[in-house]
């Protein structure tokens, strides 16, 4: 029994619909996880000197709790497996949800849980990028513009961040990479994304060498065309 390329060409409808959840569910998870990771990173280094220092008044207060929040989340989402998140979110989630709160009948769909976790997976590495690019910024900088009386959100969002984004970009790059490889993870809940639609294309055709190829070139132009986006910005922030 050779390779037949029939079965591939028959399979494309099937793996372009399976591709394009795969982007959906990866584009959501980038977007919400840096957000989330910009966040968790920044109170990760509420305090210190890469921000300009100690807080005052409430905001000691709510940089402290912030930080101690953002430490535990860094921790453990850094400290379990993926799709072991997955399978908590799906399965266990609404049960803790109506044991602590006694909220009944909350159920997350299997999509939901993936969007989900992925948001909640990749915002712990990138606050991690995110913590390590801030640090990175030349502490002369930052002690200029506290010096110069500017605020402290003045003092992030006009110096320190501009420099940082542009240290983030690679690792966050790579982290944008691993994400949309993750989605594959998500056939354990039934997520119907590329690597699913390989698995049933697959079981009704016996044709494992022509469908788990295809599936493989499939992912590979993802993340192709990912890596080069991202060299594309890479580029043009140098520019800047």
């Amino acid at each position: 029994m050779g390779f037949e390329f029939k079965y591939i060409v028959e399979s494309i409808p099937s793996l372009l619909a399976g591709a394009k959840l795969t982007w959906y569910i990866t584009i959501l998870g980038i977007v919400g996880g840096l957000a989330l990771g910009t966040v968790a990173g920044l109170f990760r280094l509420a305090g210190t000197s890469a921000v300009g220092g100690e807080s005052h008044g409430i905001f000691r207060i709510v940089s402290y709790v912030g930080q101690k929040f953002a430490v535990g989340y860094i921790e453990l989402i850094r400290g379990t497996p993926i799709i072991v998140q997955a399978m908590f979110i799906y399965f266990a989630l609404p049960m803790l949800i109506e044991v602590a709160f006694g909220v009944k009948g909350i159920r997350f769909n299997a999509l939901t849980a993936a969007v989900i976790t992925i948001i909640l997976n990749a915002g712990a590495y990138m606050a991690e990028i995110v913590r390590g690019s801030v640090q990175s910024v030349n502490k002369g900088l930052v002690e200029a513009g506290m010096a110069m009386g500017i605020s402290r959100l003045q003092l992030i969002s006009s110096i320190i961040a501009p420099i940082a984004f542009k240290r983030a970009i690679p690792p966050l790059g790579n982290q944008f990479i691993i994400s949309l490889k993750d989605t594959s993870l998500f056939i354990v809940i039934g997520v119907g994304e590329l690597t699913r639609q390989g698995q049933e294309i697959m079981a009704s055709n016996f044709r494992a060498l022509e469908i788990w190829s295809a599936v493989a070139v499939c992912y590979l132009i993802m993340t192709s065309v990912l890596a080069l986006s991202l060299k594309f910005i890479e580029k043009r922030m140098k520019t800047v």
